[in-house]
Parts: structure tokens; C-alpha cells; sequence
């Protein structure tokens, strides 16, 4: 399968999880937790071991039931979600009998939605899901500015601008992420992802535009959390943005460094709001 995977972690007796299950999409953060727990279980330093999970197991998006017998047979008590799932294969399902039925229940179908279904069911076989977050505390980002120049006072008012639209479409669960210039809200996100926004509301704005990313109100921080990773500052360089607003404590920043010297190379301001 191209989206999804499941790694296994051991730890040491002593430890309170003997094994945390990694269930994983695409991208970095997979790695960056599988070492980050690495290191919380073992205090292991060897980059090379860091690098390697104890099992591994490919499956397609959709095969719930398979995933399930997975995490018994490898008696995992533990899990965590980590990595995107791409918006279409939310449309491309090919779900198993397990996945059938639990599609079924639902009356819609988004991200928070079934994930939630997803963690009800690993409950019923004793798997806790465990927030997004864990292992990665020095990774969510703080308030104020991480990187990149001062802001000016017309970024800050189009920041508060696009704070309030995009905590009210994420309160209707269209999206998280808006992009505006201005005063003018050019992009509002849905299911195309943030990258594609960023470069649809960069296309309209063509230079100098803010992106603001929120968490839910009620944000489950065991999924879907906000990230924001080397690849959207790229895109947003390529994009011409000028400010990424972001919400502290609940945005979750890969390759945080990386992050931090790309951004700044750009002339792109970071901030936790």
C-alpha cells in the first residue's frame, strides 16, 4: 500500500509501554516519532537504531480488520496515528468487511469522523490511542515569533483576520487553513489539503500573502492534529508567502530546525498565536 503502514517500537521492562504501535501515513513524521519514542523508551543515541522499527507491515487504507489482527497478534496495547492520509483515499477506499461495517455507522465521513470509529474500535481490543503529539512535546510550537523577520502591523491585523474565519471554518469543519492579503480572505482550505491551498490563494495573491492554521476548537489531539513541515515552507516560498500564523501549543512543527533556517533563508515569518 502506498499511504499507510504500522511499525512496532519494543522498550524495556521497565518501561510503562512494552510496545507502542505506530499507525502511519505518508510523510517525515512517522520517522520523527518512531525515533523521538526510540529515545523516550531506550535513551538509545545510535542514529542507526533510530532509524529502524522491530516490525513492520504494509496495508492498504481500509483494511481495519487485518490492522486489528496485527496489533493482537503483536500484543500492542498502544498506538499512535502519525502521518497524512491523502484527502482522495478518503474516496478510494477499498475497505475490508471490518471497515464496511464501520463506514456504515457513519453519517459523515471526514477525517475526525472516522478516526474516531477507528480508535473505537482498537478500544474494544485494548489499544489506547495516544495523542499525536507524544514523544514530540519539544516539536509544538510556541507563541510568538519562531523565525523570519518582524511583522509588520498590517501582517498582524491580516493574522487576527484570518484567525477568526479560519476558527469559524474549522468550527464547520470545512478546513483549518486560510490565506489572506490585505484584509482580503483569498483562500479558504477543504478537502484539497494545505499545500494546495497555499498555492491556489499564492496564485491569486501573487506575492506577500499571510496563511493562518488553527486546531478544531475541539480538537482531538489524538488525530488530525495541525503539522506544519519542510514541505509547506517550500510551497509557500514557491507560493510568495510572507507570514505562516500558526496556533501554539496545538501545531506540531517536523524537522523543526529545518523549518526554522528554510523560513528564514525566505525571508518567511513563523508565529504562534
Amino acid at each position: 500500500m502506498s499511504s499507510a503502514c504500522l511499525f512496532q517500537i519494543r522498550c524495556l521492562a521497565q518501561a510503562p509501554l512494552h510496545a507502542l504501535g505506530i499507525i502511519a501515513g505518508n510523510g517525515v513524521y512517522p520517522r520523527l516519532l518512531a525515533e523521538g519514542a526510540r529515545r523516550a523508551f531506550t535513551d538509545e543515541t545510535d542514529p542507526i537504531l533510530e532509524q529502524h522499527v522491530d516490525v513492520l507491515e504494509w496495508m492498504r487504507v481500509g483494511q481495519l480488520g487485518r490492522l486489528l489482527k496485527f496489533l493482537r497478534r503483536q500484543d500492542i496495547h498502544h498506538a499512535i496515528m502519525a502521518g497524512q492520509i491523502a484527502p482522495k483515499n478518503l474516496f478510494d477506499l477499498r475497505p475490508d468487511l471490518k471497515a464496511v461495517m464501520l463506514l456504515g455507522k457513519l453519517k459523515q465521513r471526514n477525517a475526525e469522523s472516522i478516526f474516531a470509529a477507528i480508535a473505537h474500535e482498537l478500544a474494544k481490543i485494548e489499544v489506547d490511542l495516544l495523542p499525536a503529539t507524544t514523544f514530540l512535546k519539544d516539536s509544538i510550537a510556541k507563541l510568538g515569533l519562531i523565525a523570519g523577520p518582524k511583522l509588520s502591523s498590517r501582517e498582524e491585523y491580516d493574522i487576527e483576520l484570518g484567525w477568526n474565519i479560519a476558527k469559524e471554518i474549522s468550527r464547520l469543519d470545512i478546513g483549518q487553513t486560510v490565506i489572506v492579503k490585505n484584509g482580503t480572505i483569498v483562500a479558504v482550505e477543504a478537502l484539497e489539503g494545505t499545500n494546495e491551498t497555499i498555492r491556489r490563494g499564492g496564485a491569486l495573491a501573487r506575492e506577500g500573502a499571510v496563511m493562518v492554521k488553527v486546531a478544531k476548537s475541539n480538537q482531538d489531539m489524538r488525530f488530525d492534529v495541525p503539522i506544519i513541515g519542510v514541505e509547506t515552507i517550500r510551497v509557500a516560498r514557491e507560493a510568495g508567502l510572507r507570514v505562516i500564523a500558526v496556533e501554539a501549543g496545538k501545531t506540531l512543527f517536523l524537522q523543526r530546525d529545518a523549518i526554522g533556517n528554510l523560513a528564514g533563508a525566505a525571508s518567511i515569518s513563523i508565529v504562534g498565536r
